[in-house]
């Protein structure tokens, strides 16, 4: 028999090379004012902006520069006043951002009302603003969930303003968008899709449809991420040369969202949130530093039967793309640490994140969403173990 579940994803979702050439079309039929959300770089949304006032739209741009938190987002709802529509050009930072700023421009309760753990976390009093997400790198699958991760920093924590109707009008997924992404930003985004689809594989709230997700783009994510790190002797090939590569990463990205968002996560990202509030330290590096550790500890403290064998699934899987088939757990989760830290991935400690902030986390942690659906019951003094591996 299988058990029942529910699933929810954007509206509509356009995927594939050359799906960005409709997005102003697609927007303009949503409003003709718009506040387009992209990151530090203008120049890189120029292309539409340029496309949106070629079609009669008044556009308000904002940049993005670093990963939102309060004060971030209430610039953003000022920006928007009077949009029609809010449209996200960027990566998981600036579509987190855009999607808060369309959930929370026509609320009339304060932010923090609406914030988990820190706040009431109560649902929007008012319906969002139309939202369109258009992902620029492969990670995060932003672009399907129906939550935005905020740092409050007078709380030292990241936490998720959450509602149903979040969920984009539109994602335009166009993998060609992720060309020329920074070999560091391919290699911590590219794990943090890895890690959006292994959680869900493994968690409590698995269900036949994020299954279906996973099990393709657990294997397919391992393999682009190691063709695009190891291409032209150890240096990240032009994009061009494995553009087969970067169309896999995004599905893996948006396979990612659709399956965390309607199954649910585990302790790498229980962790992550903390971490991330507490240091400042980027989001998708903390998450690929901490998945090989974190599947290990699972392992090791698994006792469902069937979790047991979906874990010693995903090490079977790691071992393959690395060219030991029937690897363990142990194998596996040594191989892709090993993996990670010479293609460039920091430790912790080199991400700023030292003894204070992990003991910090490992207590916090306790209270994340994410970690409410992590396979296997781990401690306080197990997690700042993970930690402590993880250099």
């Amino acid at each position: 028999m299988i058990a029942s579940f529910a699933f929810a994803t954007a509206t509509e979702i356009l995927f594939g090379r050359g799906q960005a050439g409709v997005a102003a079309a697609r927007v303009t039929g949503l409003g003709q004012r718009v506040l387009l959300v992209h990151g530090r770089d203008t120049r890189r949304a120029a292309w539409l902006v340029d496309e949106l006032k070629g079609r009669g739209c008044e556009v308000t741009d904002f940049a993005v520069p670093r990963e939102p938190d309060v004060d971030l987002v209430q610039d953003g709802i000022a920006a928007a006043a009077g949009a029609d529509v809010v449209v996200a050009l960027g990566g998981g930072a600036v579509i987190d951002a855009g999607k808060a700023i369309a959930a929370l421009q026509p609320a009339t309760r304060p932010m923090l009302d609406h914030l988990e753990v820190v706040g009431q976390g109560l649902a929007l009093d008012h319906p969002p603003l139309p939202f369109v997400a258009i992902p620029t790198t492969a990670g995060t699958g932003a672009e399907v969930t129906r939550n935005a991760v905020i740092g409050v920093p007078d709380h030292r924590r990241k936490v998720s303003l959450r509602d149903a109707r979040m969920l984009p009008r539109l994602a335009i997924v166009d993998p060609a968008l992720t060309a020329g992404c920074p070999r560091a930003v391919t290699l911590a985004s590219g794990l943090d899709a890895i890690t959006q689809v292994i959680e869900p594989f493994v968690c409590t709230r698995a269900n036949p449809l994020t299954d279906a997700l996973c099990r393709d783009a657990i294997p397919r994510g391992l393999a682009a991420i190691r063709r695009l790190m190891e291409g032209e002797g150890g240096a990240e090939p032009h994009p061009a040369t494995d553009p087969d590569a970067r169309d896999d990463m995004a599905w893996v990205s948006l396979s990612g969202g659709l399956a965390l968002a309607n199954a649910g996560l585990g302790a790498v990202h229980g962790l992550a949130g903390p971490l991330g509030g507490l240091t400042g330290a980027p989001h998708g590096a903390i998450c690929g530093t901490l998945l090989p550790h974190v599947l290990a500890a699972n392992r090791r403290a698994a006792t469902d039967p069937a979790i047991i064998a979906r874990l010693d699934q995903v090490a079977h899987w790691i071992g393959a793309a690395f060219g030991q088939r029937h690897a363990s757990m142990a194998e596996a989760a040594r191989i892709l640490a090993d993996w990670s830290h010479r293609a460039g991935l920091p430790a912790l400690s080199a991400l700023g994140i030292g003894p204070e902030a992990q003991s910090a986390a490992a207590e916090a942690a306790a209270t994340s969403s994410s970690m409410k659906a992590n396979p296997a019951a781990l401690t306080a003094s197990d997690l700042r173990r993970i930690m402590e591996e993880a250099g």
